[in-house]
């Protein structure tokens, strides 16, 4: 069986991120996860098929639509979105700015290291004209578009009182 540690990683990260979406979305904030998870889709589905049209990078070993799409369905659709969702229902909106300015890091950062990781060890990404830096930053990009969108749809509700 080819690619057997890929197939393992990619099914192990569905598991946790469905585990993690139902343990950590509250409720009362199913609506705004699912706001932040799709409009992530929409921004990863652009830059994703962008990066791997260019062939800066390319996904290898692929569990899902091997044929349809060379971009990740597992990262690109899912695991990234989800922890988008986690990004803007837990963000520090009262905090400092320099506190904000980890979070940022932190989300960037840890998929960052987890995508080095899997480019050294696995065949599940390939950096070919891509660096560790350029994932750092666009991830970074799309959480602050992410953010901006997410604070303005629900605006009314961020400047509403506490009770």
């Amino acid at each position: 069986m080819k690619n057997k540690l890929e197939k393992r990683i990619e099914l192990s990260s569905w598991i946790i991120m469905s585990f993690l979406l139902i343990v950590l979305v509250p409720r009362s904030k199913i609506r705004e996860a699912q706001l932040s998870f799709l409009f992530k889709q929409v921004i990863t589905w652009i830059f994703g098929l962008l990066v791997v049209e260019k062939n800066l990078i390319s996904y290898p070993s692929r569990l899902f639509f091997k044929k349809a799409n060379k971009s990740s369905f597992t990262f690109e659709y899912f695991v990234y979105p989800a922890l988008c969702s986690f990004f803007n229902l837990y963000y520090p909106e009262k905090r400092n700015p320099f506190y904000k300015f980890c979070y940022y890091f932190v989300f960037s950062g840890i998929i960052t290291g987890f995508e080095l990781i899997a480019c050294k060890y696995t065949k599940l990404i390939n950096y070919k004209n891509w660096t560790w830096y350029w994932s750092l930053i666009t991830m970074w990009i799309t959480y602050y578009i992410s953010r901006i969108y997410y604070r303005w749809f629900f605006k009314d509700k961020l400047k509403a009182p506490v009770v």
